[in-house]
């Protein structure tokens, strides 16, 4: 059974991708303190990118200052190189996320090697792990390697990204099957897109082999841009009505959850993704 600290991490990656215009500070810092608020867990605030290619991130460290800071939830922040960790630890951020290809792994030792002197937790994202918009099907052996070594360096917990939502219960059950031979079903999380309408199956299938930290989106934002049709992330809300209906208690108030999908959704002046927020009539 899943516990309230390890059933609903709150990724918001949502307002990465959003190709609209800059949401307002303001707005991101009420978002984060509503889903607080709602009792996730874990909310992942905002991403130490470079402001130059990521515009709507710009204002990372004032968010991450602005944010009421609650007892028992964390607020990771994600940080694409030693730089954007730097600016990260400037601005007190208690654990980050790292994400990259197998190739390039090497270049997190540094970043690895300094959360651990100052006691940051490290948190890795394996991404296209079900399909690549440039290579297709990946090899289950390359993503267990990257996952075995991601933890290797240190990562404390390994998510698994189905970056572009082609992925189908047997596709994650085969790779979920190969990533266990190298890595404790303890250290690994799910990050499903619902391009093609999987994400609750595929999370489903995770949970059922033992998986018990999964990513999701208020209101399913976010998405590829790569990914044609691509309708975002797995929506929070419909998770936790799907864990309820199983009978997992996690602790998160369904309704302060729709408000928190309602606000981002009129802030962006765009209809939810959630399917449990549009048979409630959220938008």
């Amino acid at each position: 059974m899943a516990t309230v600290r390890k059933v609903l991490p709150q990724r918001l990656v949502g307002l990465v991708t959003v190709p609209a215009n800059i949401v307002p500070t303001p707005v991101k810092i009420k978002l984060i303190d509503m889903l607080s608020k709602a009792g996730l867990p874990v909310v992942e605030a905002t991403s130490f990118v470079s402001p130059k290619w990521v515009p709507q991130m710009a204002d990372h460290a004032e968010v991450l200052k602005g944010i009421q800071k609650f007892p028992g939830i964390n607020y990771p922040v994600l940080t694409p190189n030693f730089k954007g960790f730097q600016a990260a630890v400037a601005a007190r951020a208690k654990e980050v996320a790292i994400f990259g290809a197998a190739s390039d792994l090497q270049r997190f030792d540094e970043i690895l090697k300094a959360a651990q002197a100052a006691n940051i937790s490290v948190r890795g994202y394996v991404s296209c792990v079900l399909g690549c918009p440039y290579k297709g099907k990946i090899s289950l052996a390359k993503v267990a390697e990257v996952t075995k070594k991601l933890y290797s360096m240190g990562c404390y917990e390994i998510s698994l990204g189905d970056t572009i939502g082609v992925g189908t219960p047997g596709a994650m059950k085969d790779i979920l099957s190969a990533v266990l031979h190298e890595v404790p079903v303890t250290a690994l999380a799910v990050h499903c897109h619902d391009t093609y309408g999987q994400a609750l199956a595929n999370t489903l299938t995770a949970l059922q082999m033992g998986v018990s930290v999964v990513d999701s989106s208020v209101a399913g934002l976010g998405g590829c841009p790569y990914a044609q049709g691509a309708s975002g992330n797995l929506a929070t809300k419909d998770l936790v009505y799907m864990l309820a209906g199983l009978g997992i208690h996690t602790g998160v108030n369904l309704q302060k959850l729709l408000g928190a999908g309602a606000f981002i959704c009129q802030a962006l002046n765009r209809r939810t993704n959630s399917k449990v927020a549009q048979a409630t009539s959220e938008l």
